[in-house]
């Protein structure tokens, strides 16, 4: 029976497609692929790695690698799929692909073993599960003997987006021999390579020994596997439910190299002490690196068009709609892309669809909100949505989930109304504890001791409005918080 560990490496914030991916909400949470359902691509991606059990093939505990900020995220989407037990390795800071792959072959150490590291990033999305199935299983046949097996991508079009590898196919074994990697190239350089017939798309995808990833590293990057085997010495963990949380030390992990799996090691490979071979992966896969990529796996109807929510287009013809909270209509248009949510609208040409990061920039230089966060915010207890602020006054909508609560806390600077629309909410306001059901309400005052919990089996909603000179997320003095953020 061959041991494999599933390791779905969740990070990044895909500024190419704002205004839906935030920092605070990035691309592989969100729901975009119509093969999926109502599944994100995080779930979808791990879902797939579980497809390769078989007699042969025993997977176990999953281990997600992503940003501390988004633990809650995955958590929650984690137990959406039922019956998925996993541990949650979490960085304080991105520091790019090998560090974060380190760590999870760091923690297959711990354990004592030595098993197969199935790597997928966690924001991609296939069409064709059998085929991927059949992939990762043959990889896994590759990397039982020691070898670093790749998936690479069978290329469709010239693309300029992609690095490349090239690989020679091997009669004997009927997988590939990878003979080098190369950058993303210029247009006629892609044509080329499509034309010769020997090179495939590089989709990030690894399978490999847990040893052989830490060899490797300490051949090549010796000081990034040494910084990060510190941070990990230092780790902390605790448990929420059947998920564990694992913490490496911040300081110290804020202060490893930043660099790709690729770079750091897979691409020096070739030729060297270290085989590495590719499987060839054909099963529609994408990576939905910008909006023009949703467009082209979308459901596109007569015209060309892909839409989502409430639509209503006229004469319009290959463009992608999409509205998240109100109706979007578009008349004689052609080739664009349109992204509707609460609070930002994105109006873009389809081939211009890369230089939305630009945009990202700008706000970010601004120092724009909608840069991280959208109105309507997740949180570990449930979510928040700003409905309506003005000068010395802000409205928000706020649902909790049943027996969650919001942290015991105080604000300096602003006094907050609560009223219950729906549920039961157990209301803590300085020494009194109160029961409040839909249509009551209180008073918070200024400076006062408070917290929100929902004692119910059902959501609570409630409506707040706050009034105060300054009335930033920041106010906010936590005495006592469930989620360890005091």
């Amino acid at each position: 029976m061959t041991q494999v560990l599933p390791v779905i490496l969740c990070g990044g914030s895909g500024t190419r497609l704002w205004p839906l991916s935030r920092s605070g909400f990035p691309k592989q949470f969100l729901v975009l692929s119509n093969d999926g359902g109502n599944e994100s691509l995080f779930q979808q991606a791990i879902q797939r790695i579980h497809s390769v059990a078989n007699t042969e093939i025993k997977l176990g505990e999953t281990l997600i690698v992503t940003n501390e900020e988004h633990r809650f995220l995955a958590l929650d989407q984690l137990r959406e799929l039922k019956n998925m037990p996993a541990t949650l390795l979490l960085e304080p800071s991105g520091r790019n692909t090998a560090p974060a792959l380190t760590l999870a072959a760091l923690y297959s150490k711990d354990q004592g073993d030595d098993p197969i590291l199935v790597v997928t990033p966690a924001d991609q999305t296939i069409t064709n599960t059998p085929a991927f199935t059949k992939a990762l299983q043959n990889s896994i046949q590759i990397a039982k003997d020691g070898a670093i097996a790749i998936l690479g991508i069978t290329p469709t079009t010239p693309e300029t987006g992609y690095g490349y590898i090239k690989a020679i196919a091997d009669k004997t074994s009927g997988g590939f021999t990878v003979e080098r990697f190369v950058e993303k190239p210029d247009a006629l350089t892609a044509k080329g390579y499509l034309e010769e017939g020997n090179y495939f798309w590089n989709g990030g995808m690894f399978v490999l020994k847990a040893s052989v990833w830490l060899d490797a590293l300490e051949a090549y990057r010796a000081d990034i596997l040494l910084a990060t085997q510190a941070a990990w010495n230092a780790k902390t963990s605790d448990a929420s439910g059947d998920a564990m949380f694992v913490r490496p030390e911040k300081d110290l992990f804020n202060a490893i190299p930043a660099e790709s799996v690729d770079y750091a090691v897979i691409e020096k490979c070739p030729g060297s002490q270290f085989s590495i071979k590719m499987v060839e992966l054909d099963a529609g896969w994408n990576d939905l690196g910008a909006w023009d990529a949703v467009w082209q796996v979308g459901k596109q109807d007569a015209n060309g068009n892909v839409t989502h929510g409430d639509t209503l287009l006229i004469n319009a013809k290959n463009s992608l709609v999409h509205a998240s909270s109100r109706l979007v209509s578009a008349v004689g248009v052609e080739n664009l892309i349109i992204i509707e949510t609460a609070d930002a609208v994105l109006v873009a040409d389809r081939k211009n669809s890369q230089d939305v990061k630009n945009i990202v920039g700008q706000l970010e230089a601004q120092k724009r909100e909608e840069k991280n966060l959208h109105r309507k915010v997740s949180r570990p207890w449930g979510w928040y949505d700003s409905i309506d602020e003005g000068e010395r006054f802000k409205v928000k909508r706020i649902q909790v989930k049943p027996g969650a609560s919001l942290s015991l806390q105080m604000h300096h600077h602003r006094a907050e109304h609560w009223i219950v629309v729906k549920g039961i909410a157990e209301i803590t306001n300085g020494d009194q504890v109160l029961i409040l059901r839909e249509n009551q309400s209180t008073y918070i005052p200024q400076g006062q001791t408070h917290r929100l919990a929902n004692p119910g089996s059902e959501p609570l909603e409630i409506i707040e409005v706050q009034s105060g000179g300054y009335l930033g997320e920041d106010d906010i003095v936590r005495f006592e918080d469930t989620y360890g953020r005091s």
